[in-house]
C-alpha cells in the first residue's frame, strides 16, 4: 500500500517550514525520501501541494492531509524506549473478554429488555454480527501493523490522513472517558451492595459513598468510592503490564466461571411462557436495542491496542480479537435467554437485572455469586478500558499531536506513566462528581462511527493505484473515487436505517440499497487490491463494505436526543 511520509510535529507547527536549497543530504537518505515522495504522490489530494507563496492555511491543510508511514515508531521497542512484549495469546483473549463481559451483562441488559423484551437476545446477536465483521477488519490491520500502538487511530492515520485520524481519536476518547466513569459508578454501587450482604452494614452505608448523592438540583452527584477504585486500578496499570495482566486474567476467569454457573442454575428455573411475546414492541425496538448494547463488544478494540506488547503480534492478535468476540457472543446470548425466561421482562430491574432475577426465585446463594461476578466483571472492564486509553494517548504523543509528556514510557516499569495517570484523573473527576449514567447510551454513536472508518481502512490500504488500468474520472483520482464510493455506502446505510426507523416507504430503502450496491461494484472492479502480510480479512472489499453499511444502519437507530448529546459533547 502506498503511504506518504509525515512529520512528527503538530499540524500547527508545520505551516511553511522549508529546507534551504544548500542543505546537503546523505545520498541514501535523499533517494529514500524521493522514493517515498513519489510513492505518496499518487494518493495526495491536489490541495496538499502548496505554492512557494502559500501561507499558514495551505501549510496546515497539507499537514492535516498527510498520512503516516507505519515504520515511524517501530524502533521504540528495540531502543528500550517502548513497551515490552509480555502478552501471549491466552492473555490477549482474556483481555478482550475482560473488556466486554461486565457492562453488557451486569448493567445494560435490564435497560434494553424493558423495551425489547426477550428480544434483547436478538439485539445482542445483531450487535455481535456487526462486530464480527468489524473484528475481521481489526484482525487484518492488527496483523499488518504489529509493531505500533494506536489501534483505530493508527489505522486511520495510515489509510486516510492526520485530520481524520485525530477525529477518530477524539470520538474514541469521548466514548472511553464516559464509559470509564459510568462503569466506575456502577462498580461502586455493586461493591456497596456486596458489602451490604454483611448484616451489620446493611442500610448503614451513606449514599454518597457508593450510590451517589445529588447536589445543586442534580448538577453534581458526589460518589466517593468510584474515584478510589479508579485510583487503585490506575496504580496497578502504572506498576506494569505483567501485573495488570495477571489481575485481569484472575478476575476474568472468575467472572467466566460465575457466568457459566449462573446459566446452568438458571436453566432449571426458566418458564418458556415468559418468552411470549418474544418481541413485544416489534423488531424496531430490537434493532434500537442493538445500538445500545453495541459497546458491550468493544473488547477486541483493546486487543488491537496491545500490538506493541504482544509476544507474537502477527499470529496472536487476530486470534485474540476473534476468539474473545465469539466467546462474548455466546455468553451474552446464554445469559439473556436465561434471565428473560426466569422473570417477565417487565419485572427486570435496570441496575442489577441478573441478581434481581435470581432473588425473585429465592436463589440467594446465586445472588451472592452474581454480586461477586458483577464486581469482578466491571473491574476488568474498567481496567482494560483505562489500559486502552493510555495506549491511544501514547500513540498521539509520539506523533506530536499531543504534548510530548504523553509519549514518555517509564524506563523500568515500561508503562506510559503520564498517559495512564492523566486517563485515571479524568475518569476519577467524572465519576466522582457527575452522574454520567444518562450519557452511557450515547457510547454506541462514536463506536459505530469509529468501526466504520476502520472497516474502510482495510479497503483503502489494499488498493494499489500503480497497477490499475482504470482511468480517473475528470480531476478525481482513482483513490479519491474509491473514498467517494465508501462515503456513498455509509450514507446509504444511514438512509436505509432512517427509512426503517421511521417507517418510510420500502421503495426508499430499496433505492438506498441499490445505490450502495452500485458503489460496491465500483469498488470491486475499478480498484486493484493486493494481499496484505499476515492475517487477511476474507471477502475484501465485500465484508468491509457490508460492515460499513450495517454499522451506519445501526447508527440511524440512535435516538435524536442521544445523537444531539453526543454532538454537543464532541465539539465541547
Amino acid at each position: 500500500m502506498t503511504q506518504e511520509p509525515t512529520s512528527l510535529l503538530p499540524v500547527w507547527a508545520r505551516a511553511t517550514t522549508r529546507r534551504p536549497k544548500t542543505t546537503r543530504r546523505h545520498p541514501h537518505h535523499g533517494a529514500h525520501a524521493a522514493a517515498m515522495e513519489e510513492e505518496g504522490a499518487n494518493h495526495r489530494p491536489a490541495a496538499s501541494s502548496s505554492s512557494s507563496g502559500g501561507g499558514f492555511l495551505s501549510g496546515f491543510c497539507a499537514a492535516a492531509l498527510r498520512r503516516k508511514p507505519i515504520t515511524a515508531h517501530a524502533t521504540h521497542a528495540a531502543s528500550g524506549e517502548g513497551l515490552v512484549r509480555q502478552l501471549g495469546v491466552f492473555e490477549l483473549v482474556l483481555l478482550g473478554i475482560g473488556a466486554s463481559i461486565g457492562a453488557g451483562i451486569f448493567v445494560v441488559t435490564g435497560t434494553v429488555a424493558r423495551d425489547a423484551g426477550p428480544g434483547v437476545t436478538i439485539s445482542f446477536v445483531l450487535a455481535g454480527a456487526a462486530c464480527v465483521l468489524n473484528a475481521l477488519c481489526y484482525a487484518e490491520l492488527a496483523s499488518r501493523f504489529p509493531a505500533v500502538v494506536g489501534g483505530a487511530y493508527l489505522y486511520t492515520y495510515a489509510a486516510f490522513n492526520e485530520l481524520t485520524a485525530f477525529l477518530v481519536f477524539t470520538q474514541l476518547m469521548l466514548d472511553y472517558h464516559i464509559g470509564a466513569a459510568s462503569i466506575a459508578r456502577s462498580l461502586a454501587s455493586y461493591f456497596v451492595q456486596f458489602l451490604e450482604l454483611i448484616p451489620f452494614l446493611k442500610g448503614h452505608i451513606p449514599t454518597w459513598i457508593g450510590h451517589g448523592e445529588e447536589f445543586f438540583s442534580g448538577v453534581v452527584s458526589v460518589n466517593i468510592l468510584a474515584p478510589v477504585l479508579l485510583i487503585i486500578l490506575t496504580a496497578i496499570l502504572c506498576y506494569g503490564v505483567k501485573e495488570s495482566s495477571a489481575v485481569n486474567t484472575f478476575m476474568t476467569i472468575l467472572k467466566i466461571v460465575i457466568v457459566i454457573v449462573v446459566v446452568f442454575a438458571g436453566v432449571f428455573e426458566v418458564d418458556i411462557s415468559n418468552w411470549s411475546p418474544f418481541m413485544p414492541n416489534g423488531f424496531k425496538a430490537v434493532v434500537t436495542g442493538a445500538t445500545v448494547v453495541f459497546f458491550a463488544y468493544v473488547g477486541f478494540d483493546a486487543v488491537a491496542n496491545s500490538a506493541e506488547e504482544a509476544k507474537k503480534p502477527q499470529r496472536d492478535l487476530p486470534i485474540g480479537i476473534l476468539g474473545s468476540l465469539l466467546a462474548c457472543v455466546l455468553l451474552y446470548v446464554a445469559v439473556c435467554l436465561v434471565i428473560t425466561g426466569m422473570v417477565p421482562y417487565t419485572l427486570l430491574g435496570e441496575d442489577a437485572p441478573l441478581a434481581e432475577a435470581f432473588a425473585a426465585k429465592g436463589l440467594k446463594f446465586v445472588t451472592v455469586l452474581i454480586s461477586i461476578g458483577a464486581v469482578a466483571g466491571l473491574t476488568t472492564t474498567l481496567l482494560v478500558g483505562l489500559y486502552v486509553q493510555s495506549r491511544l494517548y501514547l500513540g498521539l504523543g509520539r506523533d506530536g499531536l499531543l504534548p510530548l509528556t504523553f509519549a514518555k514510557v517509564h524506563p523500568t516499569r515500561h508503562t506510559p506513566l503520564h498517559s495512564q495517570i492523566w486517563v485515571g484523573c479524568v475518569a476519577a473527576v467524572l465519576a466522582g462528581l457527575f452522574n454520567v449514567h444518562e450519557l452511557s447510551h450515547i457510547l454506541s454513536v462514536g463506536t459505530l462511527t469509529g468501526y466504520s472508518v476502520v472497516s474502510a481502512c482495510v479497503i483503502t490500504l489494499r488498493w494499489n493505484d500503480k497497477t490499475t488500468s482504470c482511468h480517473s474520472l475528470g480531476s478525481m483520482s482513482i483513490w479519491q473515487e474509491g473514498v467517494l464510493c465508501l462515503v456513498i455506502i455509509a450514507l446509504c446505510g444511514f438512509v436505509a436505517g432512517l427509512c426503517y426507523r421511521f417507517s418510510y416507504a420500502t421503495a426508499f430503502m430499496i433505492i438506498a440499497l441499490l445505490i450502495a450496491v452500485a458503489a460496491g461494484f465500483a469498488l470491486q472492479f475499478r480498484q486493484v487490491y493486493v494481499d496484505p502480510p499476515g492475517f487477511s480479512c476474507p471477502g475484501v472489499p465485500i465484508v468491509p463494505m457490508v460492515s460499513v453499511f450495517f454499522n451506519m444502519l445501526l447508527f440511524a437507530q440512535v435516538c435524536m436526543t442521544q445523537l444531539l448529546r453526543y454532538i454537543c459533547l464532541f465539539f465541547l
